[in-house]
């Protein structure tokens, strides 16, 4: 069963960082193109970006300067860092294949609120 457990997410004030984790499991994690998505308040679930199983990333403008993807296919982990945040950046996180490969499967995301 494929399962991601996204966690890390918070209360952070403006300008401040926070370093998100999203463990896989039920897949050969490191074989696997990865891709976090975001959902603000009242918005659509959007992808912010990738990464590859080699570790190259690929950034939605809007993070792109403010966020970086690291994983440790090791420990079947994935990180976001996200640094310099404000309130847009409010959303619960969540990590997931790449929608080219069609697995459907969603954790229950971690909140990160951007507030002061």
């Amino acid at each position: 069963q494929v399962q991601f457990e996204e966690s890390g997410g918070g209360l952070v004030q403006p300008g401040g960082s926070l370093k998100l984790s999203c463990v896989a499991s039920g897949l050969r994690f490191s074989t696997y193109t990865m891709a976090w998505y975001r959902q603000a308040p009242g918005k659509q679930r959007e992808e912010i970006g990738t990464i590859t199983w080699r570790g190259n990333t690929n950034y939605k403008e809007s993070v792109k300067g403010r966020f970086t993807f690291t994983r440790d296919n090791d420990k079947s982990t994935m990180y976001v860092q996200m640094n310099n945040l404000n309130p847009e950046y409010t959303a619960v996180y969540y990590c997931t294949p790449d929608s080219t490969y069609g697995i459907d499967v969603w954790g229950n995301g971690t909140l990160v609120t951007v507030s002061s």
